[in-house]
């Protein structure tokens, strides 16, 4: 009997090797019932993510089978107007993603249709994190809606001075003396190229397909309920980007978080200049070792670094300078 060498090396790794088709689509479903526009790649990590290591392909052709799809987008009215006399900003952007939080915020209009009206929603992203910083409702199109997300952003975020708000060329967003005095410095796109906004638009479009025309919202109260929530519990907090290596936006800041603080407690425990000493404090024995032996402990090996911080801080009295 003739068979290929990888024959006698297979085995079936994991609960998913049990799967069912039927099972599999089982699983995608309770997914898409909390996410329901993702599609086939999403749905690969998440499944990931909870241990199911399954191909990408499988994933796909259950899905294609068991009519999991996504359902195609409605047309859009348009919110921005150019022809305004306010300031024009240069583009400071340029689409360059940051390498870090709280560099760049990024900011849009669209509008959410109900069922005798229209309302409109302001959002400020982080350009880095894709994070939601803040936003703002209203009936009206008009500056102080898109100053009312401003402010909620500056308030919730606070933000570094020099922080570059990116926003399309609206006369809404045309106030050089609020954006002065928060210490942001403004940024626009060129006239009709939704390109240099591609973050913010592309929020929109998620925004649109997996909340706004699947809801059915019937009053502004309706909107001002359920969109904080779709923004604050599933965008920012549950719902994977691949932008960020299929994590959170919220598991992104936290992670930076942790990076940034390694990175602090490095450069105060410099690998040279000191000796190994000791705290008594009754039965309490703090020896420091030597840093170049600490500082082969990493993040990732199981100590938070924020609490490695703390210890660092409260033994630094024993530290012998040469």
């Amino acid at each position: 009997m003739t068979l290929p060498r990888s024959t006698y090396h297979y085995r079936l790794t994991g609960k998913h090797g049990t799967l069912t088709d039927a099972e599999l689509a089982a699983i995608i479903e309770d997914i898409q019932d909390e996410l329901p526009c993702y599609g086939y790649r999403r749905v690969t990590h998440e499944l990931r993510r909870r241990g199911l290591g399954i191909n990408h392909k499988k994933v796909a052709r259950v899905m294609r089978e068991a009519g999991l799809g996504i359902k195609p987008r409605r047309r859009f009215v348009r919110t921005t107007d150019s022809r305004q006399d306010g300031p024009i900003f240069p583009n400071l952007y340029r689409n360059i993603i940051p390498d870090r939080p709280d560099q760049v915020s990024v900011a849009d209009f669209t509008y959410i249709r109900v069922a005798t009206d229209l309302c409109y929603l302001a959002i400020i992203l982080d350009a880095c994190s894709r994070k939601v910083i803040d936003h703002a409702l209203s009936r009206h199109l008009d500056t102080e809606l898109a100053l009312a997300a401003v402010h909620a952003a500056v308030m919730s975020r606070n933000p570094p001075r020099g922080c570059i708000h990116h926003a399309d060329r609206g006369c809404q967003y045309a106030s050089r003396d609020v954006l002065e005095a928060a210490g942001l410095r403004g940024s626009m796109s060129s006239a009709g190229n939704a390109y240099h906004n591609a973050n913010a638009e592309s929020f929109m479009k998620t925004l649109k397909v997996e909340e706004v025309y699947r809801a059915g919202y019937e009053t502004f109260a309706d909107v001002a309920a359920r969109l904080p929530m779709f923004i604050k519990q599933l965008y920012n907090a549950k719902r994977l980007h691949s932008a960020l290596g299929y994590r959170t936006p919220e598991e992104f800041d936290t992670l930076f978080a942790q990076k940034a603080a390694w990175f602090r407690w490095r450069n105060v425990v410099q690998p040279k200049g000191f000796i190994s000493g000791s705290v008594l404090s009754g039965n309490l024995t703090i020896l420091l070792r030597e840093v170049p032996v600490m500082c082969k402990i990493r993040p990732h090996e199981g100590l938070n670094p924020v609490s490695l911080w703390q210890c660092i801080r409260l033994a630094s009295c024993a530290r012998i300078c040469l």
